[in-house]
């Protein structure tokens, strides 16, 4: 794979065309979260019983312990239903209430129909349904958009869903990838107040939902992380199998170079955007892809440790999965409260990257 192309360390610059701040015209709360996981937990040790590779080896270079992997019945509709009951059971909502039904995932469960459209199929919700494909960066998409068409008034609650099943795509033979994923789904219930106060910039009392967000990509890395065939340009033959072609291919020390420099400056953008510096964040919950690059980005964002989520080392990169998977285990342990200034921030294949700065709020 290509890795020629110039590290782009500042992508998409303001211009003056972006507003300082992307408000929405009405608040936008988190009305119930979920998360589900696959039975199947698997060490770094079973690993090592069939790659050469050690639970030193692997948690020195990726903060990785254990991870989920699915097995019969958990693929990833199935999974995204289980998160999304559980978001609507803490909403208190029933499948009449959804107006749209979002699900960000690179492995959906069929080609076609679209998984959200399985996903509300077996909700009984007749809401439109679609799926959002941006990679590990696909649930901070479907967070916005969602955020997007409550705030405009098209929709006033939204089901939002980030599920993959990677595990399904990676080659058991491969060091270099089989160690890091792991399969989750996770979902919010979005909802909107009603209000017309917009979601200020700068910490103190105002409404919740979207603050600031930033949507780039690095078209250098494009072809760094990437499942050559079972497309429309290469589709399925005896060929491709044999090839292993419908395994994931990453070039990871590149992707790993591109991705902190990329997400420290899609970070610096969006508390820019939004008036505040990182003192002002509670919480930082950055895509859960390898404890190592997060750690490289907290000094240049100025966000400490402490004020950072993590479950790498329980689950893995559950791509589009962690971030929703990661803000549900805070929500559950009461860690995140109303009026927390939550940054989301996620990155992965394309090269794709994604941030939104989220007031948190709640039903009253």
């Amino acid at each position: 794979m290509s890795t020629t192309a110039p590290v782009i360390d500042d992508l998409a610059p303001d211009t003056g065309l972006l507003p300082p701040t992307a408000v929405t015209p009405t608040g936008v709360v988190v009305a119930g979260w979920g998360y589900a996981l696959p039975v199947r937990r698997v060490t770094n040790d079973d690993l090592a019983q069939t790659l050469d590779t050690s639970d030193e080896w692997i948690v020195d270079r990726t903060g990785i312990r254990e991870r989920r992997v699915s097995g019969a019945g958990e693929s990833t509709a199935p999974l995204a239903l289980s998160a999304s009951r559980a978001a609507l059971d803490r909403a208190g909502l029933a499948a009449a209430d959804v107006d749209v039904v979002v699900v960000a995932t690179s492995t959906p469960e069929r080609l076609i129909p679209a998984t959200a459209a399985i996903v509300a199929a077996e909700l009984g919700i007749t809401a439109g349904a679609f799926d959002l494909n941006a990679a590990c960066a696909g649930f901070v998409y479907g967070l916005t958009t969602t955020a997007a068409l409550i705030g405009q008034g098209i929709v006033r609650t939204a089901l939002v869903v980030g599920a993959d099943t990677l595990t399904r795509f990676t080659d058991p033979d491969d060091r270099a990838t089989s160690v890091l994923f792991g399969d989750a789904a996770g979902a919010l219930v979005l909802a909107g107040t009603g209000t017309s106060t917009p979601a200020a910039a700068g910490p103190g009392p105002a409404a919740p939902g979207l603050v600031a967000c930033d949507l780039v990509g690095d078209p250098g890395g494009i072809d760094l992380l990437v499942v050559p065939a079972g497309g429309s340009a290469r589709p399925a033959t005896a060929d491709t199998v044999a090839a292993r072609e419908h395994y994931l291919q990453m070039d990871g020390r590149e992707v790993f170079r591109r991705a902190v420099r990329a997400v420290a400056a899609s970070v610096d953008r969006t508390l820019a955007r939004a008036g505040c510096t990182a003192d002002d964040v509670a919480w930082f919950v950055p895509h859960q892809a390898n404890a190592r690059i997060v750690d490289a980005v907290l000094p240049r964002v100025g966000i400490p440790p402490e004020r950072t989520v993590s479950n790498v080392d329980r689950f893995g990169n559950t791509s589009a999965a962690s971030i929703p998977l990661a803000l549900a285990e805070e929500a559950d342990s009461d860690r995140l409260a109303n009026g927390d200034l939550v940054l989301v921030c996620g990155f992965g294949a394309g090269l794709t990257v994604g941030t939104a700065l989220w007031r948190w709020g709640t039903p009253p």
